[in-house]
């Protein structure tokens, strides 16, 4: 019976890839305007094997001062989760939520870092609410696919 007991354990966090540009440097440093800071983040999971997941966060930011570019990071944080006897409706939002919120800490100090280590000042990602992106990410497919869907009927229609 306990052999049917659902199983989460993190195996490994690790950074998969970190990339640090500074096109305009050594000039940018010389630069006294506040930045505009442009943060895009993505989250994906896949089953390396039995039981066993990666999944992916990856944050790209962007500073920028007039066009000019101060730098570019991007960091992509992975984990791989231990998970055994989750219903398979459950299963998506375990790798969409619980598990990046596991590695959004990690992901944070990364960024804040390795742009400090650039010579700049930290930046510091806000709280992300993996549980709204989720269910944003999910409407939007479900939006996508009924756009398609009808697209494929007034193909019929027309012919």
């Amino acid at each position: 019976m306990s052999d049917q007991q659902p199983v989460f354990g993190i195996e490994k966090i690790y950074v998969k890839d970190l990339s640090l540009e500074i096109p305009n440097a050594p000039r940018i440093f010389l630069e006294r305007e506040t930045p505009e800071v442009n943060i895009q983040l993505h989250t994906k999971a896949e089953r390396i094997d039995e039981g066993m997941y990666e999944v992916l966060l990856t944050v790209t930011v962007t500073a920028k001062v007039k066009e000019k570019t101060m730098f570019l990071v991007e960091v992509r944080q992975a984990g791989i989760f231990q998970i055994r006897n989750v219903p398979e409706a459950e299963m998506d939002p375990v790798l969409g939520i619980a598990c990046p919120n596991i590695l959004f800490p990690y992901l944070r100090e990364a960024v804040s870092d390795i742009v400090t280590r650039a010579g700049f000042h930290a930046v510091i990602l806000s709280p992300v609410n993996f549980e709204a992106l989720y269910h944003q990410g999910k409407q939007q497919a479900e939006m996508n696919a009924a756009a398609a869907e009808k697209l494929e009927e007034e193909k019929k229609t027309t012919h």
